[in-house]
């Protein structure tokens, strides 16, 4: 029986709907023929005898390239625990390289929270209601996909500045059944930078500031930020999502190519 894949990660653009600049400089096929020749011809393989010219590459062109610069939080990435503190239980915490990849390809199940409203957090209630609903019992090393459908906003003001996010206890909950994997389809996991703000300002709890990244200093988990297409998987669980972060070392987040397979 043939699968369906459903791509659940959003592509890396060099627009200004990155909030990290993303620099992308492209050499088309003509261009990499014109930079050939000269680099050939300037290390010495070719000479005033034997000339190395445009016109000795097939049809003109030689390969395209690209030379890529931006963050390992740009697009749709894995945050391990070493983005979230130097230690995780106790322990050093681990980078991406670290990651077991084991974790990164299990059973998934996907919870809608899509009526959450602007800069709202989701709450252990409302994980509780989701898997109530849906009849599903959560077991070890389930990879769990948070659905606000804020994917759609991606562009606007809204989709940096508006998202709901995951409380404490929410993750707490969810990582409690042995779930080592979390993902949502937002610019970031916890509430917008500025409504974590205005929320620390009055009395300066240091609380409010990444409550669940923070908590990854407790509970060693990872998280998935900015997926998209949670609204394509046509069930909610009997999938499995394949999440494998590119591997780099001595970083703490790195790119993935999310999808579920059903």
């Amino acid at each position: 029986m043939k699968h369906q894949i459903i791509d659940l990660s959003m592509s890396i653009t060099d627009t200004k709907n990155e909030p990290q600049k993303v620099t992308i400089k492209r050499i088309d096929h003509k261009t990499g023929t014109n930079i050939l020749v000269k680099e050939l011809t300037d290390l010495g393989f070719f000479n005033d005898t034997i000339k190395f010219e445009t016109k000795d590459i097939p049809d003109g062109e030689f390969l395209a390239n690209e030379i890529v610069e931006f963050s390992t939080h740009c697009g749709t990435h894995i945050d391990a625990p070493y983005h979230f503190g130097s230690t995780s239980e106790g322990k050093v915490s681990k980078k991406i390289e670290d990651i077991p990849l084991e974790w990164c390809y299990s059973d998934g199940v996907v919870l809608d929270l899509t009526y959450k409203g602007e800069c709202e957090l989701i709450t252990r209630s409302d994980i509780e209601k989701c898997l109530n609903d849906i009849g599903y019992k959560l077991k070890e090393y389930d990879i769990v996909l948070i659905k606000t459908g804020y994917d759609k906003y991606f562009g606007m003001p809204k989709y940096l500045s508006s998202h709901p996010g995951m409380s404490e206890e929410a993750t707490e909950y969810i990582c409690s059944h042995g779930v080592k994997i979390i993902g949502i389809d937002t610019a970031g996991f916890d509430l917008p930078f500025k409504k974590m703000v205005d929320n620390f300002a009055p009395a300066k709890k240091k609380e409010y500031f990444w409550p669940s990244h923070l908590f990854g200093r407790k509970k060693e988990y990872l998280h998935m930020e900015r997926l998209a297409n949670l609204t394509n998987i046509p069930c909610s669980f009997g999938f499995k999502v394949m999440c494998f972060p590119i591997k780099i070392a001595n970083v703490g987040a790195s790119w993935s190519r999310v999808v579920a397979i059903v």
